[in-house]
């Protein structure tokens, strides 16, 4: 993968093709970018996840039903938790309780169990969130947090600053996806929403080289990346009044492809 001379983020070089380092969705407002600045969008899966199995997990001599309480970070978090207490023929109690961090996680923890038997807390989105049931729970239960192999830091810092027992226990991993179909391809954008993309990107194309390829990057620590790597990130989002990276595209192709 490569381009084809030296990026400039001021250029504003017609754009005809866009990698962005994420699935196919089934609808997207990058579709109706696609059909009116005629170019053409590609969509790769960077990262992925994958599941710990369930022998690499006992290993760590950690089970599930020992504790009465589960903090959930992630839809993921979820699925791999009751994935391997199916493995491991473990049945939670209908006394635990779940302290999920934003109502999406919440809602998504109703595949698994019955709302009215257990006991869901929820919070917005931090940590911080569900401090005052958190704080009310501290001294009955003992808490575990599923995590990835990227940790869940924010919220074992909490549990550990404020003296919960607690464990936590990896059951799945964010890892690099096989992109070597791609190294005889040039795009004139790619698109990434974190830093681990960019990981992914140079772990299987060592010698990058940016030359004229735009970097379009979604959040501070995912500019730091690129600017890490000496990479130039030429198309940002968020930013006033661009709250999503389709918005940022757009106001680029405005003026790259003059429509």
């Amino acid at each position: 993968m490569s381009g084809t001379g030296k990026a400039e983020a001021e250029s504003y070089k017609e754009i005809k093709t866009i990698l962005i380092s994420q699935p196919k969705p089934e609808r997207s407002p990058y579709y109706e970018i696609e059909q009116k600045y005629g170019v053409k969008i590609d969509w790769r899966q960077f990262i992925h996840v994958e599941g710990v199995e369930e022998k690499e997990f006992r290993k760590n001599r950690v089970y599930p039903n020992d504790f009465s309480a589960i903090i959930f970070t992630s839809k993921t978090s979820i699925d791999h938790f009751f994935r391997l207490c199916e493995e491991m023929r473990i049945k939670m109690s209908q006394e635990t309780k779940y302290f999920c961090l934003s109502e999406a996680i919440a809602n998504y923890l109703q595949k698994f169990i019955v709302y009215r038997k257990r006991k869901v807390f929820t919070g917005k989105r931090k940590i911080e969130d569900l401090k005052p049931y958190l704080m009310k729970h501290r001294a009955k239960e003992k808490f575990f947090v599923p995590v990835s192999n990227l940790g869940a830091k924010s919220v074992l810092a909490f549990l550990e600053e404020n003296e919960f027992d607690w464990k936590e226990g990896m059951m799945h991993r964010t890892v690099c996806s096989d992109l070597s179909d791609l190294s005889d391809v040039t795009y004139d954008v790619l698109v990434f929403f974190s830093p681990l993309g960019i990981n992914s990107l140079y772990e299987n194309f060592p010698d990058f080289k940016q030359n004229e390829t735009r970097m379009a990057v979604y959040g501070n620590s995912t500019k730091q990346s690129v600017i890490d790597h000496g990479l130039a990130a030429n198309i940002m989002a968020p930013q006033p009044g661009i709250t999503s990276m389709a918005m940022a595209l757009e106001k680029y192709l405005k003026i790259s492809n003059k429509k």
